[in-house]
């Protein structure tokens, strides 16, 4: 078996056995290697998909100007998002589908054309959304103790584990995403803020790179896929019973609650 193998295993076991496992870089991946965690993720979803996942769109990370120089890199990553990670608004989340959750509020994208040119103009971004909604993701780690570097985070997803979408679609032209603020709040104190601009300046910026990137890859972003375009402020760690309510002006609210004791 493969060093990649391997990480991909272990990742894989972590997330079945919910105990984290040891950091990859300068074990499994060499330091600063994105190239060989990319190949890492892509072992973990082709094993989701022989269990039956199908993927639904795609996560952006790293979108944040003081994240990427806290990581030492320039540019986002992503990760894959698959059906079995989507949650409905307000539906409680069972704290036993994950090891080291945090919640974060972003914009979602929802395609309804393909954007499979490797140069992609904002004039086809804007023709390629069909709406706009609220999220929250809930990140989450593989790595014991979210001790990570990029080469880690890539390798597991992008540190992703589920995600939740408002229900209240809204048109690009009816909203300004660079501008509209955010609020997420735990029993009504706000526990993160920001706004459109933190996500690369605009989230359609980081729309821009993450659908040039899956082209040149040869696996683009289709019709249909969801695409999660990055944090609007800071990652807030998980408390077991508690709910969060993201607002983003403009787009409406979405919410999500975890079990105290695992759950359904």
């Amino acid at each position: 078996m493969t060093d990649l193998e391997t990480a991909a295993r272990e990742l894989d076991a972590a997330r079945e056995s919910g105990t984290p496992c040891p950091p990859l870089r300068g074990r499994l991946l060499p330091e600063g290697d994105v190239e060989s965690a990319y190949q890492v993720q892509q072992l973990q979803a082709q094993a989701r998909w022989d269990r039956g996942e199908r993927r639904v769109g795609a996560k952006i990370g790293l979108t944040s100007r003081a994240v990427q120089e806290n990581f030492g890199v320039y540019q986002p990553d992503f990760g894959v998002l698959t059906d079995v990670m989507a949650v409905g608004d307000g539906v409680e989340v069972s704290t036993d589908r994950l090891l080291q959750p945090r919640v974060e509020s972003e914009i979602a994208f929802v395609l309804g054309a393909d954007l499979t040119d490797e140069r992609i103009t904002t004039v086809d971004l804007i023709r390629a959304v069909d709406h706009v909604l609220p999220a929250i993701e809930i990140v989450d780690s593989r790595i014991a103790g979210w001790d990570i570097s990029i080469v880690d985070t890539v390798a597991d997803n992008a540190s992703s584990g589920l995600f939740v979408l408002g229900t209240t679609p809204r048109r690009l032209a009816d909203v300004d995403l660079r501008l509209c603020g955010m609020v997420l709040e735990h029993a009504g104190e706000p526990v993160s803020v920001g706004a459109g601009a933190a996500c690369l300046g605009n989230p359609l910026h980081a729309l821009e790179w993450l659908a040039g990137t899956m082209a040149r890859a040869g696996d683009p972003l289709r019709a249909g896929d969801v695409v999660l375009s990055g944090a609007l402020g800071p990652m807030v760690p998980v408390t077991p019973g508690a709910a969060y309510e993201a607002r983003i002006s403009g787009l409406g609210s979405v919410r999500t609650c975890f079990s105290k004791d695992g759950g359904q």
